[in-house]
């Protein structure tokens, strides 16, 4: 069967004149072609908790549900069901279809006693909470009251939480964040190291609703000569009823690498304590569930026997009522121990430490493998029980207890452990002479590396990490803090099944779920689609790629001489999205709607989006290319910073940090106009150009990123400049001569057009549409109605695979051997479902198991390497490599999408 979307050179060009009188304004409407048709407006969807089950200590959750085109209006509202029994919840839009409709709603929910299982989300209107939050805004605090806990936030100086009450019981109190930056690293030379403290520029309540709250504080760290340093974003969370909060912090580095390390970083509350020294209690959860049980004062051990009642008071957090007269005659005798300290060094070992107070010896007091960065200080009638999520996995980290035995001690949760050698942030080596882009291509031909002068410095990256503060009335038992401890760690979150969410038409459609009766072909391929993630994610843990800046992240490319992963080789070292892996990630979540696999996905839109790219200074919003260091490439690119990577994690959670990830890139297309992507390639600003107003973008890794982070903020805010950017773009590079084929133009800044290339140049890179482009094609296909757009997109679908005769036949000449064949067989696919064209179909399946530029011969091998050979026993994986992993997973998922129906 010929396909329907087959181009002569002739027709396409004639097709692109057509479309040059069309209107290009932002009150051109286009009507949405994808309507899918999974329910009516009354049909509720199913929910259920990622992990199967609720945690005992649920205290609120927030989660994104689609809806099909057109199903629900503006403004619907919406209810929640558990087992028949109605929940209380909060709705908001996310993101809305081009015809105003729903297209995802973002939901809330606290804890309520019928919240369980069996839940049912539907249009209705909600019932109201019995315990309603409240937000009074005055015009120097902000008060929070969830019905349980009572918090004052400043809105300007130091102290950014006032006070922390229990039911009008004084908690914990002086919320700061403070930091430490040392000047110098080298061991023969001296230091100093300055304190900062976090100062508030502005604040802000982002959300106040009867369920759930967000108060957003920005400002920056400032020392006593009021110098400021590492700018920072806190979000506060707040849920009726709860006594906890959740907070997310995020820094920018913007120091001087070389004199600015960072020695700690952390949040620090003062805790009051007020009763004996034997009723003040100190927990640490270590690792399975072990739990360090501390007194101040101790009464067990001692000479003489505080009695049965007392002790099992002490051990397990009660008030103890009653003491011996042969204990309470000489108490002051026992030493009261103030300070204590749990420092991660490392991903496999932590310490606790303990002292009487400053001045004085630390006594070792316990060791283990990984802490899940919990504890409890406080007495029997209330403390504060804390958390920092991905403790050991981020270390250095360390909780810090002090002065416990006065009446304020202070409780510090430090990302950066102090105890740990200062963050060393600069370059790892020193250009060895590379000033030339001569002589930095032939480094790039050796090492991988893109090295330029200054390129690699850290400026305007960020890390963003998460942590819960519970306000309690008593002294938690050891069971209880362990609860804690999980809920912190792996949050409860509600989600859609796999198969509502490919009902649905969101992302493309560009996935499907695994055939419970599939042919052994189709089998095959899921079972290699789970043995790739399942190897990654072991080899996450075998391998230790863990660390403050490096969680989340995977290597690139692997040794197989010294049986390690290339850490220290140029580029081929960590990953930073190269070749989409955070998309290979989430399509697999959305078909399988595995826990695991959301956890390592969360892990990676963190890092990748925070870490990976620089958010201030010169090569703002761009990202860095894989790289030893994950700053360190010269190479700043919208293909790694793009809005295509985060969506996933923005709709399914509606994670306030992750959104502002995706509006820096709306205007990213400014940095172009001065860091020019293929400035050592030949690329150079356009000419003629005094104001600014024009830039060179390519159709490809540039203009796919664009083009995702428009749709995004026009879906999210209906902003009518933002659609007229997106759609101009559409229609100005559907217009050129060879369409996709002509590779770049120059861009106006301002309206999104593209000026018209000469109509001879072609040109085409195996990296454009590698990066989220064929992901973000098919979603602008299915919504707007352009057909000059998409005839172009099919047309370089069609022709990219092609044979060089097919290809001269519509371009005037062949497009020479490209690579990545396997990876685009998905955009073969993809040619094939819209012109419903079986033949082209085939040809997909044949380029995607023919494996060129990609995995000829998926494995399942594993070979065990031990001895002399490695330093710890390793697994190695036959033929595996991170970048043809991802694309053969995303081709796989897309062909079995597209053309399932194709392979039998």
């Amino acid at each position: 069967m010929k396909s329907s979307f087959s181009l002569t050179r002739r027709a396409f060009v004639k097709n692109s004149m057509m479309a040059a009188s069309l209107p290009l304004t932002s009150s051109v409407d286009f009507p949405t072609l994808h309507q899918t048709n999974v329910s009516t407006a009354n049909t509720p969807v199913s929910l259920d908790w990622l992990d199967k089950q609720v945690s005992p200590f649920f205290r609120g959750t927030t989660w994104g549900t689609p809806w099909a085109k057109g199903l629900h209006k503006k403004g619907t509202a919406f209810t929640l069901s558990s087992n028949e029994n109605e929940i209380p919840i909060q709705t908001w839009p996310l993101a809305f279809w081009p015809d105003g409709s729903l297209k995802w709603t973002a939901h809330a929910v606290a804890k309520h006693i019928h919240l369980d299982k069996n839940l049912q989300l539907k249009a209705g209107k909600t019932n109201k909470a019995n315990t309603v939050l409240k937000v009074q805004e005055g015009s120097t605090t902000i008060k929070i009251d969830t019905g349980k806990i009572q918090c004052e936030i400043n809105k300007q100086g130091k102290t950014l939480i006032t006070s922390l009450q229990r039911e009008g019981q004084l908690i914990a109190q002086d919320g700061k964040l403070v930091l430490s930056v040392q000047d110098n690293v080298e061991a023969d030379e001296a230091f100093k190291i300055d304190s900062f403290e976090g100062k508030i520029d502005k604040v802000s309540i982002e959300q106040s609703g009867a369920i759930r709250a967000v108060v957003k504080i920005e400002g920056s760290h400032q020392n006593t000569v009021s110098k400021n340093l590492l700018p920072f974003v806190l979000r506060l969370y707040f849920y009726a009823e709860a006594e906890s909060i959740r907070m997310i912090h995020t820094i920018i580095y913007d120091g001087d690498e070389n004199k600015d390390f960072i020695k700690g970083l952390g949040i620090r509350f003062s805790v009051p304590l007020k009763e004996a020294l034997y009723d003040r209690h100190i927990r640490f959860v270590g690792e399975n569930s072990g739990v360090f049980t501390e007194a101040v004062q101790g009464l067990s051990g001692l000479r003489r026997d505080a009695g049965r009642t007392a002790l099992d008071a002490q051990l397990v957090g009660k008030s103890v009522t009653q003491l011996p007269e042969n204990v309470l005659k000489n108490i002051q005798y026992i030493p009261a121990f103030g300070d204590y300290t749990l420092y991660q060094g490392s991903p496999d070992a932590f310490d606790i430490q303990k002292r009487t107070k400053a001045g004085y010896s630390w006594i070792q007091s316990a060791f283990g493998g990984r802490a899940s960065g919990t504890g409890y200080v406080g007495t029997p009638k209330g403390g504060i029980a804390f958390g920092i999520r991905n403790f050991w996995q981020s270390f250095p980290a360390q909780i810090d207890i002090k002065n416990a035995h006065t009446e304020l001690g202070e409780l510090t949760l430090w990302l950066w452990a102090p105890k740990s050698p200062a963050m060393d942030l600069r370059f790892y080596h020193d250009g060895m002479g590379e000033d030339t882009h001569e002589k930095q291509y032939n480094a790039l031909d050796i090492t991988y590396e893109d090295y330029e002068p200054e390129f690699g410095k850290p400026y305007g990256v960020a890390r963003t990490s998460e942590v819960q503060i519970w306000i309690l009335s008593e002294t938690p038992s050891g069971d209880d803090l362990v609860e804690i401890a999980k809920q912190i760690q792996e949050p409860d979150l509600l989600v859609a099944s796999p198969e509502y969410l490919a009902q649905v038409g969101i992302f493309g459609s560009a996935f499907s779920i695994p055939e419970k009766t599939a042919s052994n072909q189709k089998q095959a391929i899921e079972n290699q689609l789970d043995f790739y993630f399942d190897y990654y994610k072991k080899q996450i843990d075998q391998r230790r790629w863990y660390g403050f800046w490096n969680f989340g992240d995977v290597m690139h490319s692997y040794d197989n001489d010294r049986h390690v992963w290339r850490y220290d080789v140029g580029g081929f070292a960590w990953d930073n999205s190269e070749l989409s892996t955070d998309l290979w990630l989430w399509y697999y979540f959305l078909r399988t709607g595995r826990s695991d696999v959301f956890r390592v996905a969360e892990a990676m839109t963190r890092h990748t989006g925070e870490v990976d790219v620089h958010h201030i200074g010169r090569f703002s919003p761009l990202g860095s290319r894989h790289n030893v260091l994950h700053w360190g490439c010269s190479a700043k690119q919208l293909r790694i910073s793009t809005a295509a990577n985060r969506r996933f994690y923005y709709y399914l959670t509606a994670d306030e940090r992750v959104g502002d990830l995706m509006r820096e890139q709306v205007n990213a297309d400014r940095t172009l106009r001065t860091i020019i992507p293929g400035r050592k390639i030949g690329q150079k600003a356009p000419e003629s150009d005094p104001k600014g107003e024009l830039a060179s973008v390519s159709f490809g890794t540039d203009w796919g990123a664009l083009s995702a982070a428009w749709l995004t903020e026009w879906e999210r805010t209906e902003n009518p400049q933002v659609k007229a950017k997106l759609l101009n773009s559409m229609q100005t590079i559907a217009e050129q001569a060879h369409g996709f084929f002509t590779g770049l133009a120059t861009m106006e800044l301002a309206t999104g057009k593209f000026r018209q290339e000469d109509a001879q140049k072609l040109s085409v890179s195996h990296l454009s549409a590698v990066f989220g482009l064929a992901e973000i094609c098919a979603e602008l296909i299915e919504l707007v109605d352009m057909p000059i757009f998409e005839k172009a997109w099919l047309q370089y679908c069609q022709l990219y695979n092609a044979t060089a005769e097919e290809q001269k036949a519509v371009l005037g000449e062949s497009l020479k051997k490209l690579n990545l064949e396997q990876g685009h067989a998905r955009l073969t696919a993809f040619a094939a479902k819209r012109g419903k064209d079986t033949t082209l179909g085939k040809r997909a399946w044949k380029e995607f198991y023919a494996g060129d530029g990609g995995i000829k011969k998926p494995s399942m091998k594993i070979t065990q390497i031990s001895g002399t050979k490695v330093l710890n026993p390793v697994e190695e994986g036959e033929g595996i490599s991170t970048n043809a992993v991802a694309q053969w997973g995303l081709a796989a998922i897309q062909c079995l999408a597209f053309v399932g129906n194709d392979l039998e």
